[in-house]
């Protein structure tokens, strides 16, 4: 006697038919071409995740920069100093500091600058 696997391929197919919903032309119901579409934009997913990691970090060391010359610094003397002097606040925060609150970073580049 054969076993037929309606229910369940119509059930593992429908997720992935879902997950298209919404590509052009037949991308969203050719069951081949939804398996390519989606393996394709899943890596392309996997990729932007990592590249926004990268991105982030390049926007902070820009606006540290940006920061520090203001104050008559480098980035790498202004990361030195405050390494030497001990102060563990990573880029996010200090990107942070130097947009939106100058007279801290000013500060914080004042220690740099002692050590």
């Amino acid at each position: 006697m054969r076993v037929k696997s309606v229910v369940y391929t119509r059930q593992r197919k429908k997720k992935w038919f879902r997950r298209a919903k919404g590509a052009y032309a037949t991308k969203k119901n050719r069951w081949r071409m939804v398996i390519q579409h989606l393996e394709k934009s899943m890596r392309s997913m996997y990729r932007g995740r990592k590249n926004k990691k990268r991105d982030f970090r390049s926007l902070w060391i820009q606006r540290i920069n940006a920061g520090a010359r203001q104050n008559g610094l480098s980035y790498s003397r202004l990361m030195n100093g405050l390494k030497k002097a001990g102060v563990a606040l990573d880029r996010k925060i200090l990107a942070e500091m130097a947009f939106s609150d100058q007279k801290s970073f000013q500060s914080l580049s004042e220690i740099a600058r002692s050590q």
